[in-house]
């Protein structure tokens, strides 16, 4: 019995020594690094930099632990906020300007937006901002004299795409939220299909109102695609797996450094179909809340999941209040899918000596099995139930696209084209595409126009007809005209389910 209570007390000891060490290496870190600014400040020959030194400071601390742990200082707040809850206020268009001597380009309005009501068209020119020149100014600049409070007005001075006009144009600014659902429809008599791209508060909702409204047009199996969907909101990813699975389910268990630390998060919401066949699209850009809709889905037996292996991120974040109005994003846990397997597949804990991070490697997976007791695997993402090809693409189309030269060119039709045929039926001409391809070999560097005898027609034609359809229907045209050449999609439409 002495024995027992030695060892539990020496256990004892040893826990409390190891939280004042962690706590003294803390303090003593805290303590050289006010000591070194002190110092700096009374010795140093220049006038520091302080800001900078500090921001500098901080970045590169943080980026020796994920790329998810990030300062976020008050000036920031707002762009911050729109890249997390996709809400701002202003016009509702994206924009462009070639150059600080240029105008500014509507590159893009949203539809129903502002800019749409006060009758702003893509290939619009703004030449003044509230009475001010746009000249001299970067895209960034415009674009924040363009947000405001909803409500308020912004006065342009446009001159139109078609008839080269200089009028002006008032526009009231509301609050803009980009949709996560780029396109909900159905693509025969019997199959829906919902495009989700995000995860911010509110789309668990749409996508149920979207399940809903499909049911009612004959909808008998549904395709939810996730590829490319970065994630977002955990709880907005709960809600939807509520959707197709019975109250009460688990969806997902977080854990975080503490073994105490443990969160299991069921559906609490009914479902509106828990038999309606599901396939959801993955891919290597389905991340974070998508693979815990997919993750869950799968473990379930409620999905079939189909594509490529997802990016593996089972991390999860909080924003943690600073002083002076900022925000610590801050990685506090893990995610676990209903199999106990965790998704992330990247080991930022053990970096290699030259500071880069591995991908955790195969052998050292672990199988899980779901609720019908088929085998999974945790450490590597989400492997979908069936594999489809991706589809490759040459050098050059990488190049056309990621330059923006084939998203130029959708302007420049544009502005040689006041209407083309509806996005179902909308293809682009022979002399069109060589058109495109002079386009294109004027604006591509020297080293790179030889590319363009190897570029295949049938590899940047969907890009060209997508980027100048969106320009007149906006974005769920340009989804329903993708859905044309999606392979991947089409053979998972005639794949077996599980």
């Amino acid at each position: 019995m002495k024995r027992i209570i030695i060892i539990i007390a020496l256990a004892a000891l040893s826990l409390t020594a190891g939280a004042e060490s962690k706590n003294f290496k803390l303090g003593k870190w805290v303590e050289i690094h006010n000591a070194i600014l002190k110092e700096l400040g009374r010795s140093y020959v220049d006038t520091l930099p302080i800001d900078k030194m500090e921001r500098a400071a901080i970045d590169a601390m943080l980026a020796e632990l994920d790329p998810y742990t990030v300062f976020v200082p008050a000036e920031d707040q707002e762009d911050f906020q729109l890249q997390i809850g996709k809400v701002y206020g202003g016009v509702g268009a994206i924009i462009y300007k070639p150059t600080p001597e240029s105008n500014v380009v509507i590159n893009e309005p949203y539809a129903g937006s502002p800019a749409v009501k006060a009758g702003l068209h893509a290939g619009d020119e703004i030449l003044e901002i509230d009475g001010a020149t746009v000249h001299g100014l970067d895209s960034k600049s415009c674009s924040d004299k363009m947000r405001g409070a909803p409500g308020t007005d912004v006065n342009f001075l446009v001159k139109k795409v078609w008839t080269g006009d200089t009028v002006s144009v008032v526009v009231t600014r509301e609050k803009i939220h980009l949709p996560d659902v780029e396109y909900s429809g159905m693509l025969d008599a019997t199959t829906g299909y919902i495009a989700q791209s995000g995860f911010t508060e509110g789309v668990s909702d749409e996508i149920r109102s979207c399940v809903t409204a499909l049911k009612k047009q004959g909808m008998k199996r549904l395709v939810l695609d996730l590829r490319g969907n970065g994630g977002g909101l955990m709880q907005e990813a709960i809600r939807i797996v509520s959707i197709f699975v019975p109250r009460g389910s688990v969806v997902v268990t977080s854990k975080g450094r503490d073994p105490k630390d443990v969160e299991v998060y069921r559906t609490y919401e009914a479902p509106l179909d828990t038999k309606l066949p599901l396939i959801v699209l993955v891919d290597s850009g389905t991340a974070s809340s998508s693979e815990i809709v997919s993750g869950a889905l799968q473990d379930l037996d409620r999905a079939t999941i189909m594509g490529r292996r997802t990016f593996g991120k089972g991390l999860i974040q909080s924003l943690k209040p600073l002083p002076y109005g900022g925000q610590l994003k801050v990685t506090v846990g893990k995610y676990y899918t209903p199999s106990g397997r965790c998704v992330q597949a990247i080991d930022y804990s053990h970096r290699n000596p030259d500071g880069s991070v591995s991908q955790i490697p195969d052998s050292l997976t672990h199988e899980f099995r779901t609720k019908a007791g088929r085998i999974v695997r945790d450490g590597g993402g989400i492997t979908p139930d069936v594999e489809l090809e991706a589809p490759e693409y040459g050098d050059i189309v990488y190049s056309l696209v990621m330059r923006g030269i084939v998203e130029q060119y959708a302007l420049y039709y544009l502005r040689n084209h006041q209407s083309i045929a509806p996005a179902e039926s909308f293809a682009l001409s022979e002399a069109d595409y060589e058109g495109f391809v002079a386009y294109a070999r004027e604006l591509l560097p020297a080293k790179e126009k030889p590319l363009m005898e190897s570029l295949e027609r049938l590899q940047i034609i969907p890009f060209i007809e997508e980027e100048i359809v969106v320009r007149y229907y906006y974005q769920a045209a340009g989804v329903k005209l993708r859905l044309r050449y999606d392979n991947a999609l089409k053979t998972a439409l005639v794949s077996p389910t599980i």
